[in-house]
This record gives structure tokens, sequence and C-alpha cells, in this order.
């Protein structure tokens, strides 16, 4: 892999969030449409949108279909971001392609995310891609997913979040996600309350039949989930009871693309959400970064590990909601926290946080923080959380269980 062009893309990070359509438009123009060589769905939503991105596209992959999956971000590697048939994206194709967008790129002053949602779209269309599930990166509306037009729409539950871009009422914030909608075009929610009614206000408005899905029922069992829809019952192995929302709007919406119950069901079977719940003796890594998403991780430690000793490694962004979030951990029942910090400038100083985790321990490198929790505290769960760039730092390790930095303290 060149190194020059992805730290060439890379560089364009310092350009920040710019949401907009007129700059992915103008460059998926100067690279012929690619996008025009699919069909899409877009997946919306504050929290559950990749898992229900990644269930759904492992459905229509078992059905036969050449499918395309775009996700966002990453959690340790840049290609897991673009994937072909649950293949991520070659390092060769990867760079050749960034190779032919980069000049075009420069000329339109295109971000990050824009020139990846381009890449995709790029490797999807040489591919011969016949859908694409695509993971909405910032609300919808200016997102650069949104500058293709969808066959189907999706949006996940709505939670505050990313306040800044969004609005602060979850009114607001649901319009935002109702940019994916188009008129005639089928849509599905998950969406609740307040952030629903402002769905279905959109919808009427835009002349888009919009289905709210819920699942008839949900369980709990070792290792995964059962939930039922519309007279069937699934089973999926991901833990978390709000994951049956998230599965359910995937499962409604397969079934809206004519894809088998048998491939439903398989793709159900084989399906993996690394960084969300994820289990790695003794370690549960999850990405929860809003209240919401903290509020449904500490549901599941009820579910999944009653009874267990717990112990907590949190880090977070400096933008998030940090007291909602420590309101919502504190029903955690955590023997000990660890706070610390993720690498680059957006990462929230752990000093400023200790005030809401009242007798914290501050152990700023997360690798070492992770090891230390689980050296201290032998046979407690490790629960790591708060960013997905927490676990983007801490993941390799847990999996290769290497030293961590400075060798082992005293």
């Amino acid at each position: 892999m060149d190194r020059n062009i992805l730290d060439w893309l890379y560089s364009r990070r310092r350009m920040g969030i710019r949401p907009g359509l007129g700059r992915i438009r103008v460059l998926l123009d100067r690279l012929g449409h690619p996008e025009r060589a699919f069909q899409a769905v877009l997946v919306a939503g504050t929290n559950g949108k990749g898992s229900t991105a990644r269930a759904l596209a492992a459905m229509l992959a078992a059905d036969g279909r050449r499918t395309g999956r775009f996700l966002s971000p990453h959690l340790e590697r840049y290609a897991e971001r673009i994937a072909v048939d649950g293949r991520e994206i070659p390092a060769s194709a990867l760079a050749r392609l960034l190779g032919r967008i980069r000049t075009h790129a420069e000329a339109v002053g295109a971000t990050f995310f824009e020139v990846t949602t381009a890449l995709a779209f790029l490797h999807f269309a040489e591919e011969g891609v016949e859908w694409a599930v695509l993971e909405v990166g910032l609300g919808g509306r200016l997102d650069a997913t949104n500058a293709k037009d969808p066959a189907l729409a999706i949006v996940t539950r709505i939670a505050s979040d990313h306040t800044a871009f969004l609005g602060r009422s979850l009114t607001a914030i649901a319009g935002e996600k109702a940019g994916v909608f188009r008129p005639g075009v089928p849509a599905l929610t998950a969406a609740r309350g307040e952030g629903l009614a402002a769905l279905l206000e959109a919808a009427r408005l835009q002349g888009t039949p919009l289905v709210p899905v819920r699942p008839a029922f949900v369980q709990v069992d070792p290792g995964g989930i059962r939930f039922g829809l519309e007279g069937r019952a699934y089973r999926a192995p991901l833990l978390g009871r709000h994951q049956a929302e998230n599965l359910a709007l995937a499962v409604a919406a397969a079934r809206r693309l004519g894809v088998g119950e048998l491939a439903i069901q398989r793709g159900l079977a084989g399906l993996e959400n690394p960084g969300r719940l994820e289990h790695l003796p003794p370690f549960l890594l999850d990405a929860a970064h809003n209240p919401d998403g903290a509020a449904a991780l500490v549901a599941a430690l009820a579910d999944h590990f009653p009874g267990r000793r717990r112990v907590l490694v949190f880090a977070a962004s400096r933008d998030k909601d940090h007291p909602g979030m420590a309101r919502a951990l504190a029903a955690g029942g955590f023997e000990a926290i660890y706070l610390t910090r993720y690498p680059g400038e957006r990462s929230a100083d752990p000093e400023a946080l200790a005030p809401l985790f009242p007798g914290a321990v501050i152990v700023p490198d997360p690798v070492l923080a992770a090891e230390t929790a689980a050296r201290r505290h032998p046979g407690a769960l490790v629960v790591v959380a708060g960013s997905i760039f927490l676990l983007a730092a801490v993941r390799p390790w847990v999996r290769g269980r290497g030293e961590p930095p400075g060798g082992r303290p005293a």
C-alpha cells in the first residue's frame, strides 16, 4: 500500500467537518458518476446504523446479490469502511482509486469523508455491485452519502448527538436524518416519541411512505438475542436487546427488497459486529459514545452478565455529553472506573472527566488502563467504552494480548 496516498487522504481530516452536497456532487460528476451503477439503501439515525447496515448487507449477500457495504468510522483499518460481499477493499484497489480521485478532490476541495464516499462508489461500480448499503456519516440531509438517491431509506433510533451540527432538540435532529427521504421512495424507522413524530411529519411533506418497525418480542439468551417480526422468529449472535430494533429494521428492509427467508436467517446467523458489545474475555468492548448508547450498554450488562463483577475503562471525545454518559453509566454497578484518553486531539482530558466519576483512577495510556483494570480485578468483566476511537486504540492489544506500553507496571 502506498503510504503517501493514504497520508494525503488523512491530511484532509484537517479540513474538519463541512456539511454540504455541492463538493461531492461535483466530484462524482468529474469521476463519471459511479453512483449510478448500483442501487442503494441509505441507513441514517443516531445509534445502531452500523449494526443495521451490516445485517442488511449480510442478508443481501446471502441471497446471492453482489452487495457493497459502506461503514464509518473504521475500527482498526481504513479498508474496513468499504467491502463487497463482506470482503474489504484490497490495498491495491484502494491506492489505485485514491490516485484517480486525488486531482479531482483537490480541485473541488473535497473533505476526507467526501473522498472516502467517492472511493466507495468507484469500487462498487468497478466490482459490479448490484446493491450497496450505505451508512450515513453525520445527519443525513447534507451528508455525502445522500448524493446517492436510495431505493429504500432507513432511520434507526433518534437520540441526542452531534448537536453542534444537527440541533439540540430531537425534532431538529430527526429533521436532518429525514434528509435521506425521497418522494415515493419507501422508508423504515425504529424511532420513537418526539423523533418519530418529526420523521412522520417530514415523510408526509415529502410524500415518503414511512413505516415504523417494532419487534413483536425480544428475548435474551446465552450469546445472543431472539426477536419476532411479522409472525416469524429470528436469532442473532449479538449481545444487547437494543439490537433487536436494528435487526428488525434490517429484516423488514430485506423483505421489502425481496430477500428470501432462508437468506435472512443465514445473514443473521453469521453476523459479526466488532466493537459493539464485543466479548473478548475478560473484556467487553462497546462503542457507546452518547447517553443513549451508554444506557443500552448498562441494560446489556444486566441481561447478559447478571451478578458478574465489572470494572469500566472509559474515554470520550471532547464534544460529547459527558454528564449524560456518566449518569447512564452510574447504573452499571462498576466496582472501579479507570479514566483514560485515546490518541488524538479530539479526546477529552481524563482529568476533566474525573469530577463526573468520583473515585475513578486516571491512567492516561488506554492500553495500560485496560491492562491495569484486568490485572487489579481478576475475574471481573472489563468494560471498555465511551468512544470507537478508544476501542481502536485498545482492541489490537486485547486481541493479541501483548505487553502494554512501558511494560508491566509494578
